[in-house]
């Protein structure tokens, strides 16, 4: 029988994952990784099989640690009429605030769906499933904030929400104004009904 790892895989994952989203999968190199993990190349290997098996253990992560929990009151059993606007606020507040840990580094998925990386039918499939299910949360938000209006109203609404914020999110690394702005734009249609 094995020797049980020595090190705890949540901490591991976590901090290889920030260095993929500051680096980007490319960027990140293996001394890099070992620096923030404080494993080394063997025990990596041996962990994660590969440096791509460390970069999916990092997106499940960041998807159950970042994604989700922001999404969590969209996909309550009942969503209250401001969750959408809320998410949006919340949303403006982090990247108004650059000082945070990670906003200035945008999207981890959205980083991968512009590099090269996005030409991996996995991590394309992941991006696609992240934006489903952005898509499916805005789509129950905007059901609570406009339950009168027809389904295509509302379809415009969502799409144009995701649309925004995943600009916001390519955005935030090269123009701090421009993801601002993309972010105001989708509060002025949530908060003042009109429909884009």
């Amino acid at each position: 029988m094995g020797r049980p790892a020595a090190f705890d895989r949540e901490d591991v994952v976590r901090a290889a994952r920030d260095v993929f989203w500051r680096e980007g999968y490319e960027g990140a190199s293996m001394t890099a990784l070992q620096h923030a993990t404080g494993l080394n190349a063997s025990s990596l290997y041996h962990a994660f099989g590969a440096k791509r098996g460390l970069f999916d253990a990092a997106i499940n992560d960041y998807l159950d640690q970042v994604v989700r929990p922001g999404l969590a009151p969209l996909r309550a059993s009942e969503v209250a009429p401001e969750a959408l606007p809320d998410y949006f606020r919340t949303a403006r507040e982090h990247f108004a605030d650059l000082s945070g840990r990670t906003v200035a580094d945008g999207c981890l998925l959205v980083n991968a769906a512009c590099s090269g990386l996005a030409r991996d039918g996995g991590v394309a499939e992941v991006v696609r499933a992240y934006r489903a299910e952005l898509h499916a949360a805005f789509t129950r938000g905007a059901a609570a904030l406009r339950p009168r209006r027809m389904p295509a109203d509302r379809e415009r609404l969502v799409e144009t929400c995701v649309s925004l914020l995943i600009s916001a999110l390519a955005m935030i690394r090269v123009d701090h104004s421009a993801a601002l702005a993309a972010l105001d734009t989708a509060l002025s249609h949530l908060e003042d009904g009109s429909t884009p």
